[in-house]
């Protein structure tokens, strides 16, 4: 009978086991040096090593010559633990086997020696899984254990396991496999096997099976069936995934706003093998490699292996992608594809397909929302926008160089007697222009100029506060104070809502024009009721 790679292949000593040589140092030295405890507990997820290590130890204390505190596999005793064949050993499933009767059994077989081996060993899986009964009766056992009994749990939640059991374990912890070191034992497995195996198709392997190398050793059963050569798509279309380029594409033509595009793919993922769930998490975490790019300062080694599993092209054309948005679009496609990946659940595949062209449409047209993440998205945009022009934030006209020497004389008279001509001839011109404004407090106000194009440019990313804009009368005076005068408060409000004032601001600014102040004012209002309205 043909036998799963996984268990052909699965470490008979401590040194072949992949990824937690923290644990498996611990273990061959304490078996070396006559240390072994008599409780164990092995934390972790699932196909990380937990029962490979433990059947490894089982046999390692038992084994007639330990070769540096790993089992020889030659002996006697090692080849009857490998078998099955002694009951001195005995591996049993906690979430098969929950109830007390079961720990009951335990506790008064471990009254008796062992029949063949030296030390009669328990491996319990699963154990977070016994009722309060059975872990009450496990209880005094392992507080006050026979001779030559060496219990081994192991527990995929660690937290579900009672305090009192905790304590009188020896606790180790196994992490999840990195992709490079299952890549490489893909590699090798692959290699004694006869099987040609792409180094993209390895790591994407790898990455598939997040940190398990049991899942990923059967993966790669699974591409090998029909054929010795496995391609990065032989992985795609086994696994049942889209693979990273299209989620490159998906973004790309969601940043191109590339209606036609994003259709296509729902529509090939739709009558391909693929389920359109998978597809939408592959994207969020396509998404959350982005989100990391765009908020790290620079590149490092280890965010780049550690935190994004990434190589050094797949880093540099994330980079690229990650500059065409802003952290706050990301953060509102992020969101919208949570909220979808939600509605998927219990839905069938024509209703995810239809959620799926919907969110992606809606993700190229932030104006089509009022939520405080669409409002964020198309502020930074706009102000994408305004930067690329060339042009930095805005300068009233009261703050500029000038005006700044100015006005720290005019406030400080002892100052501006040490000021240069220049200066005094300066501010001597100021105060005549403040005695004018005092005679003739009323300024010539006249049309913005390019004020169509303003609005365009508004329109793109404010499209729900941009109406009440193209129906307002808006004006600029001699002191560059700019007057928008709106029909309605709700106009006013929706236009507050969006920051309006800001926007217009750096939009006439960038043409330009300086500006000192807008202000956004109801039709039928007074001046003074809207001076907050300042930008």
């Amino acid at each position: 009978m043909h036998r799963a790679l996984y268990r052909k292949w699965r470490p008979m000593v401590f040194e072949d086991v992949v990824g937690q040589e923290h644990i498996t140092r611990v273990l061959s030295y304490e078996v070396a040096n006559k240390r072994v405890n008599h409780a164990y507990l092995f934390c972790g997820s699932r196909g990380i090593g937990k029962t490979t290590c433990a059947k490894i130890l089982a046999k390692a204390i038992n084994c007639e010559s330990p070769k540096n505190g790993s089992p020889c596999g030659e002996c006697v005793f090692c080849k009857a633990i490998e078998n099955g064949t002694t009951t001195d050993v005995l591996e049993m499933d906690a979430a098969s086997n929950t109830g007390v009767d079961y720990i009951r059994d335990i506790k008064n077989e471990v009254m008796y020696s062992p029949s063949l081996v030296k030390n009669r060993v328990y491996i319990i899986d699963e154990v977070h899984m016994l009722t309060d009964s059975a872990f009450n009766a496990l209880l005094k056992t392992l507080e006050e254990p026979p001779e030559n009994v060496v219990f081994i749990l192991a527990t995929t939640e660690k937290q579900k396991i009672p305090a009192t059991i905790l304590s009188r374990c020896q606790k180790f912890d196994f992490k999840r496999v990195s992709v490079d070191d299952i890549s490489n034992r893909l590699k090798y497995i692959a290699d004694k096997e006869g099987i040609v195996m792409e180094e993209e198709a390895s790591r994407l392997i790898a990455k598939l099976s997040q940190g398990g190398l049991r899942d990923a050793i059967s993966l790669l059963e699974l591409c090998s069936a029909d054929s010795d050569k496995i391609s990065y798509n032989d992985v795609a279309k086994a696994s049942g995934c889209v693979g990273r380029q299209e989620c490159f594409k998906t973004v790309n033509a969601l940043v191109n706003s590339d209606h036609n595009t994003l259709f296509e793919i729902v529509a090939d993922i739709y009558y391909s093998s693929s389920d359109i769930s998978a597809f939408w998490n592959e994207l969020m975490s396509f998404y959350r490699d982005l989100l990391v790019i765009k908020s790290t300062k620079k590149e490092s080694e280890k965010i780049r292996k550690d935190i994004l599993d990434l190589t050094k092209n797949e880093y540099s054309e994330m980079t690229e992608l990650a500059a065409k948005m802003t952290k706050e679009t990301m953060l509102y496609h992020a969101g919208l594809l949570e909220e979808a990946y939600i509605n998927f659940v219990g839905r069938q595949g024509t209703d995810k397909r239809l959620f799926a062209e919907m969110t992606l449409i809606k993700m190229t047209e932030p104006g089509s929302s009022v939520s405080n993440d669409a409002i964020s998205a198309r502020l930074s945009g706009l102000e994408a926008k305004i930067a690329a022009m060339g042009i930095g934030k805005f300068v009233p006209a009261a703050e500029t160089k000038d005006n700044k020497q100015n006005n720290k004389a005019i406030e400080n008279p002892a100052a501006a007697e040490k000021s240069s001509p220049e200066v005094k001839e300066k501010n001597a011109a100021a105060h005549r222009e403040d005695e004018i404004d005092e005679e003739e407090p009323s300024s010539t106000k006249g049309q913005i100029d390019g004020w169509s194009e303003i609005l365009a440019l508004y329109r793109e990313n404010n499209s729900s506060s941009a109406p009440f804009l193209e129906e307002a009368n808006a004006t600029i005076d001699d002191s560059c104070v700019v007057e928008i005068v709106v029909e309605s408060s709700i106009g006013k409000m929706m236009l507050d809502m969006d920051n309006a004032s800001a926007i217009i601001g750096n939009l006439i600014t960038s043409r330009g024009i300086l500006v000192d102040r807008v202000i956004i004012r109801v039709k039928e209002e007074s001046k003074t009721s809207s001076d907050n309205d300042v930008f």
